[in-house]
């Protein structure tokens, strides 16, 4: 998988690769997660809808929900959760199709008249973002949601946490199993996504992180249009072509994101092998700027130009170098 290389310095190579990979999982097994400690909010199960149910009965649906989980939390003097599930829904006018108050949380929010849109980004997520963590994640879909309707006015983004991310610091980050697990909620969520939107919308699915893990591993359909990685870690794939996807595949990373030190290789299974921003995977290459590791939806950043003319069906500004 790696090239097997000739003499002594193909032995070298591998021992060295084993060895950064081997300190990546001593670093996520010997550093605490204090997020891991925390206990558990008591919550409402989520609300059950009928196939087809119409977005906005959904949505307040689930604005009843997020405000009977924050006085549950509060109840059980979790009033962090409470006070963040508070903050969640206190304009009254948020859109959440999915909201699943238990444990770490799921929810998936509409930014945008979806019903309209006929141009739709995805945020898939990656380690570490949780309902306690969740305005991070909100903030870069209302920015990305900003620079659309800038250029076009139907558009929609979806910010989709629907699935049990795992810890940055935690052996479960450097496996495929969690993404695998998302992999089975996304495909058929896509699936079902044009049916709430504009006839012939086109989605684009915007993959950060251990998200491009999830999205490297979800079937989409024709109406997926655009695959983007950014911030990978690497997808498990040798090349964009082994992806499950009719989609163009993008990738891009920012000049300052500490991802670019984490060892590309793959080692039973446990890491991603090829980078997907190396020409060899075969993805489509974008400038992402000069930005860190969280900084790809901050207004203003080169990056967030990028993934909007992506969704909006223009070329973005390539990678010198790159064809």
């Amino acid at each position: 998988m790696f090239g097997a290389g000739k003499g002594g310095g193909g032995v070298r190579g591998g021992r060295l690769r084993r060895t950064l990979l081997a300190s990546l999982i001593a670093a996520a097994v010997i550093v605490p997660v204090s997020a891991a400690a925390s206990a558990q909010a008591p919550a409402p199960s989520p609300a059950v809808f009928a196939e087809g149910a119409p977005a906005r009965s959904r949505y307040a649906a689930n604005r009843d929900n997020i405000a009977e989980a924050a006085r549950m939390a509060q109840d059980a003097d979790r009033s962090g959760r409470a006070g963040r599930l508070r903050a969640m829904a206190a304009a009254g006018t948020e859109q959440f199709l999915i909201f699943d108050g238990r444990g770490r949380g799921r929810a998936v929010e509409v930014f945008g008249e979806l019903e309209t849109a006929d141009r739709i980004a995805v945020l898939v997520p990656g380690s570490d973002t949780t309902l306690d963590t969740y305005e991070r994640f909100r903030s870069g879909a209302v920015s990305l949601h900003q620079r659309l309707r800038a250029g076009h006015a139907r558009t929609a983004v979806v910010a989709w946490l629907g699935y049990d991310t795992p810890g940055t610091v935690s052996t479960a980050v450097l496996t495929g199993r969690r993404a695998g697990e998302a992999a089975a909620e996304l495909g058929p969520f896509l699936d079902r996504l044009p049916d709430m939107a504009a006839p012939a919308a086109r989605i684009s699915l915007l993959c950060h992180s251990y998200g491009s893990v999830v999205c490297a591993r979800t079937v989409t359909g024709p109406a997926v249009g655009d695959m983007v990685l950014y911030g990978s870690p690497g997808t498990g794939a040798g090349s964009a072509r082994e992806l499950p996807t009719t989609a163009r595949v993008w990738a891009g990373r920012g000049g300052a994101d500490w991802i670019a030190d984490v060892p590309h290789v793959r080692l039973g299974g446990l890491g991603f092998g090829t980078d997907p921003v190396d020409p060899a995977f075969g993805a489509r290459a974008f400038a992402a700027g000069g930005g860190g590791h969280s900084d790809y939806l901050k207004p203003g950043a080169r990056s967030l130009d990028a993934l909007a003319a992506i969704v909006l069906g223009s070329d973005p500004a390539p990678v010198a170098g790159h064809a």
